[in-house]
């Protein structure tokens, strides 16, 4: 895997302070090994000059000197302090022969005692050879035992010697607990060393990612590509060398180019007109949209001033945002002929990370066209709402039209029979006529339904509206035992309606969310800002909910669920939004409650 310079530099720098460390690790730990080993023949030498001065003390001429050592109390008091001496694991007198005379275990009294390695041999050692010395020592099963020797003169003659024995196991704890401290910051500058160096790296390398990203933009064919490095050091000069490189390749590639960049995966195809400026005012992209708006001898005509006269809404667009370090607010124009019309003109600078401006983009929203969508749209919802109206109405008169027929042929066969009777008859003809005017109720519903409305068309405030309606939905959801809560913020916007109409269908949805709740409920009337400068009023209610098979057809003309219910409110509700060109939307949990929004315009 190839590393990154950064990535080399940072394991670089860590590399030398974790080989410094180690040095001075090993270092410290030879000399702490020297140390406690000096400190503890220190403890073994004062403890061997006290048994000899009390050995001298306790010998007397004529008498036997292995006798008095080792019947004498306070002899064998200071051989046993060896046994509570930090790091010493004995004391012992031995005689010529290598037996204990006196020994601070009197178990071993008489019996003859392994020689062991003096201390001084060990201290004599190298740094390194000490260190794996103590190091092997310490961590060999049982330990190992070194010992402090003094020679023992009773009366001019060599009866022995003063052996001290120092344990490398107790000298393991306290050795352990001094290579915390040192361990925990080797770690703390090994950790300080490589986020030093990863803050080094970003600095030092700063100037090469900017020159590579550079490079990457002229590669892409960006025109006019600059790079920003500091004045005081050593990549000043490669970055003014790239600069002049750039531009001039950005000048040869103007008098090359017979067209600009037109690139068909980056917005060529929108229906927006975009084309972006360099910062000297040369067209470097245009999409196909915007190429309609620019002259045809594009190889000979690229600054804007050549493109459009000064008059032209583009060029004054360009220049303006190529003069100012702010967006130009969009604004409306007209378009000259031949490219007639109304667009929304917005230009933009392009700044680079540092803040340096790079050029400008110019985007032209053909409104005319979001006109004609705007008016498809319309005209879509209303094909809707026709297409549910005609379904209402192929079933409200199915129904009465086959009971008609059932009874004019039952009708018939009565009058054919000798024995009919006039009772029968006169019921056929009843019913037969009570479904004509049921049919001639469905046909003025429907024109009822379908008939034009001259709007009057107002601003009106949402909360206007609902305060209008609230005394007689208050009555309602009081008697049905409801709670009635509204809000309404201050802030919400006005929208244009006719306030009859209006007031009527958001007076049938209150009701009906009211009477969806027999047992007592919550009803919610809320307004709120939607998306696409839209108002949305909100008729929120916690009864049993709508069945889904039941959503798409609660519009429907004739369509209800409810008993005695004409199934024409909430398709007049349905058809009072649509004039106002707005959207009608339902949510609805079964079990929990429904909410209708009302989308209208903003006024």
């Amino acid at each position: 895997m190839r590393l990154s310079i950064k990535a080399k530099q940072v394991a670089g720098v860590t590399s030398i302070v974790v080989l410094a460390v180690v040095v001075l690790s090993a270092y410290y730990l030879v000399s702490l090994a020297r140390v406690r080993l000096e400190e503890s023949q220190a403890r073994g030498e004062l403890l061997a000059d006290a048994i000899f001065h009390r050995a001298q003390a306790v010998v007397r001429s004529g008498e036997d000197p292995a006798v008095a050592l080792s019947s004498d109390d306070g002899l064998h008091s200071i051989l046993e302090l060896s046994l509570v001496a930090k790091q010493l694991t004995y004391a012992a007198i031995v005689d010529t022969n290598g037996r204990a005379i006196a020994h601070s275990d009197n178990s071993l009294v008489g019996l003859p005692m392994a020689e062991y390695e003096d201390v001084n041999s060990l201290l004599s050692h190298g740094r390194l050879a000490l260190i794996r010395a103590v190091y092997n020592a310490i961590y060999t099963p049982g330990g190992k035992i070194v010992e402090i020797r003094k020679p023992l003169l009773l009366g001019g003659k060599d009866f022995g010697s003063i052996r001290v024995g120092v344990s490398t196991l107790l000298i393991r704890d306290d050795f352990e607990k001094n290579l915390y401290v040192p361990l925990v910051a080797a770690i703390a500058a090994v950790g300080g060393a490589s986020f030093i160096a990863l803050l080094l790296a970003q600095v030092l390398l700063r100037p090469i990612h900017v020159i590579r990203s550079g490079i990457s933009r002229l590669g892409r064919g960006e025109f006019g590509v600059m790079v920003d490095l500091p004045r005081d050091d050593e990549f000043a000069e490669l970055g003014q060398f790239f600069n002049a490189v750039s531009a001039r390749l950005s000048a040869d590639r103007a008098q090359t180019s017979p067209q600009p960049i037109f690139n068909s995966t980056d917005g060529a195809h929108a229906e927006d007109a975009v084309a972006v400026f360099d910062t000297q005012g040369m067209l470097v992209f245009a999409n196909d949209a915007m190429r309609d708006a620019l002259p045809r001898e594009l190889a000979t005509r690229r600054r804007v001033e050549d493109l459009w006269p000064s008059s032209h809404p583009f060029r004054a667009a360009v220049e303006d945002a190529r003069a100012s370090k702010q967006a130009r607010d969009p604004e409306t124009v007209s378009m000259p002929s031949p490219d007639s019309g109304e667009r929304l003109v917005l230009a933009h600078p392009l700044e680079a990370p540092g803040g340096r401006k790079i050029g400008v983009v110019l985007i032209a929203r053909n409104l005319d066209y979001l006109t004609h969508v705007r008016t498809t749209l319309s005209y879509s919802r209303k094909l809707a709402a026709l297409s549910r109206l005609s379904a209402g109405i192929a079933h409200e008169v199915k129904n009465p039209l086959n009971a008609t027929v059932i009874h004019l042929e039952l009708l018939k066969q009565q009058l054919a029979s000798p024995s009919s009777e006039p009772t029968a008859v006169n019921d056929h003809v009843s019913i037969i006529a009570a479904q004509m005017r049921r049919l001639d109720e469905v046909v003025q519903g429907f024109l009822r339904f379908i008939r034009p409305e001259d709007l009057k068309l107002e601003v009106v405030p949402v909360s206007s509206l609902i305060e209008s309606i609230h005394p007689i939905v208050a009555a309602e959801a009081e008697r049905n035992g409801v709670n009635l809560v509204i809000e309404i913020p201050a802030d919400l916007p006005d929208i244009r309606v006719d306030r009859g109409m209006m007031e009527q269908a958001l007076l049938n949805l209150a009701i009906n969310a009211c009477q969806a709740m027999p047992q007592g409920g919550r009803l919610r009337l809320a307004g709120a800002v939607a998306s696409g400068r839209r108002v949305a009023i909100i008729c929120e209610d916690s009864g049993d909910g709508i069945p889904p098979e039941n959503l798409d057809k609660i519009f429907n003309l004739y369509f209800t669920t409810k008993e005695g219910g004409s199934g024409i409110g909430l398709s007049m509700v349905y058809r009072t939004v649509q004039l106002h060109d707005g959207e009608l939307e339902v949510q609805s949990t079964p079990g929990h409650g429904a909410t209708f929004r009302v989308l209208l315009p903003q006024a």
